[in-house]
C-alpha cells in the first residue's frame, strides 16, 4: 500500500488538486439530473424528455473526461521518477476507460 491507498490505484492528487473545478462539473450533473425530473413530473412530450436525458448525460461524460485527461496529464504524461509508476497508471487509465465506455 502507498499512503494508505491500495497497491492497484494512485494518489488522487490530481482531483484534491482541483476539487472545486470538478465539484462544479458535478453540481452542473445534479442540475441536469433534476431536470429530467422535472421533464418527467411535468408529463413534457418524449422529445423534451429525451433532449434532457441528453443534456445530463453529456453533462456526466464531460466530467468523466475531465478526471480521465487529469489522470494522463498527472500519472501517465507527466514526469514519475519509476517508469513501473507510468506503466501502472497507463493500466489503471485503460481499465477505468474499458468501465466507463463498458
Amino acid at each position: 500500500m502507498d499512503a494508505g491507498y491500495p497497491r492497484r490505484y494512485l494518489p488522487p492528487v490530481h482531483t484534491v488538486r482541483h476539487k472545486n473545478k470538478l465539484i462544479a462539473r458535478v453540481r452542473r450533473v445534479k442540475g441536469q439530473v433534476e431536470a429530467v425530473e422535472r421533464a418527467l413530473v411535468e408529463e413534457r412530450g418524449c422529445e423534451d424528455v429525451v433532449r434532457t436525458i441528453a443534456a445530463a448525460r453529456g453533462a456526466i461524460e464531460a466530467l468523466a473526461a475531465e478526471v480521465l485527461c487529469e489522470h494522463l496529464e498527472e500519472h501517465v504524461s507527466g514526469p514519475h521518477p519509476k517508469p513501473a509508476d507510468r506503466a501502472r497508471a497507463a493500466a489503471e487509465l485503460a481499465r477505468v476507460i474499458r468501465e466507463f465506455v463498458g
